[in-house]
């Protein structure tokens, strides 16, 4: 088991299997050494545990909790890739998207959801530039949707 792994279960948490596509797109791709994953959806055993939009049917506080899903399975997408979460050198972007009500505007505290677990697993490699931002709907009629992109170390 990787340190990063051991650090995951001490929180309570597996690394759940890579969310398969809901289209043309792989979960994760590697260029160089950088590893860009797909907008991952709060997926739990292959379904949505809520839908709708935050600030309506969906709770901020729910919305936070499905954004650590998201990160966590964003970790899966990476592994996917780079066959091992130690090799994560740095976190270096998030990218939340958060269905909203049209008079929503706690993107920000929802998307924190993902970035304090991949602080909580990673410590200061898992602090990063981040973008949190409101759309109309999502896949699935998902309420976040995260995208990461990591830097790798050398194998």
């Amino acid at each position: 088991m990787s340190a990063v792994e051991a650090q995951l279960a001490e929180l309570g948490l597996t690394l759940p299997e890579v969310v398969p596509p809901l289209a043309a797109y792989q979960p994760a791709v590697r260029t160089g050494p950088y590893v860009y994953t797909a907008g991952q959806l709060p997926m739990v055993d292959g379904k949505l545990p809520v839908t709708g939009k935050v600030g309506a049917e969906v709770t901020p506080e729910e919305a936070k909790e499905l954004a650590r899903t998201c990160a966590l399975n964003a970790l899966a997408a990476v592994k996917s890739v780079a066959g091992d979460l130690d090799r994560i050198a740095r976190v270096v972007k998030v990218v939340g998207f958060v269905a909203s009500a049209s008079d929503f505007t706690g993107q920000p505290g929802v998307i924190n959801g993902a970035s304090e677990l991949l602080a909580e697993v990673l410590g200061d490699k898992g602090v990063h530039a981040r973008s949190a931002v409101g759309v109309a709907v999502l896949p699935l009629d998902a309420p976040v949707e995260v995208e990461v992109q990591v830097e790798l170390t050398e194998a």
